[in-house]
């Protein structure tokens, strides 16, 4: 990877809603946890709205990016416009983010209901499939939390990089070191990212299994 070119996060979010079209005789137990589950997927329909502003976004900065980039400093006023406007495009993001993190979070304090009604469930095995579930969506809530993290560093790192070439005096040297520290912690997003597809995948279908466990009729929305 050349170290000016920055890496980009894309975060994709698959999450299946599964609707439930027979449970009039469901135990009561696995019933309150279908209700907290589908009630998860609505808590995280923000979620899902950030992510074609945030590509549009990533796309426009990256744009402005490679246009500072080529005009290297025989344009010092356009440079100082470009880095302001996609300056801009950075706090727009985070401002996706932040909506996004808020998402993940309402969903995570309504998934943490569902512990003591794990305990209700009376079959062994459909309370251990349903003890699985949590422990893996609680795996993913904690992969977001690291991905958000990583991701404020290095939207700050970007508008640091983006106020360094508003600097008549700035080395080749400077620029380079401010773009592999950008190119490093975009690195570790991405894996983070992969992580955290894997992670909402496994979920869907270990929901899958326990809603088949239990005996609920389901068919899946695409």
């Amino acid at each position: 990877m050349s170290i000016l070119n920055k890496s980009r996060l894309l975060l994709v979010f698959i999450i299946g809603a599964f609707i439930l079209t027979g449970c009039m005789n469901s135990p009561d137990p696995e019933e309150k946890i279908y209700d907290v589950l589908e009630n998860v997927v609505a808590k995280e329909k923000d979620f899902e709205k950030q992510q074609e502003p945030l590509v549009k976004l990533e796309k426009r900065e990256k744009e402005l990016y490679d246009k500072i980039i080529n005009l290297g400093m025989k344009d010092f006023e356009e440079i100082k416009k470009l880095s302001d406007e996609a300056s801009s495009i950075v706090e727009q993001r985070i401002t996706h983010m932040e909506k996004e993190q808020e998402s993940i979070q309402a969903s995570k304090k309504e998934f943490e209901t569902l512990s003591p009604t794990i305990e209700e469930i009376e079959d062994q095995k459909l309370k251990d499939k349903a003890k699985e579930l949590y422990e893996i969506m609680m795996e993913r809530y904690k992969i977001h939390d690291a991905l958000y993290e990583d991701y404020s560093k290095a939207t700050q790192l970007d508008k640091e990089l983006y106020a360094m070439f508003k600097k008549e005096d700035l080395t080749l040297e400077q620029l380079e070191g401010q773009v592999s520290k950008i190119n490093d912690m975009y690195e570790k997003i991405l894996a983070s990212n992969k992580q955290f597809n894997e992670k909402t995948k496994e979920y869907n279908e270990a929901k899958l299994d326990f809603y088949k466990e239990a005996g609920l009729e389901i068919k899946t929305e695409e």
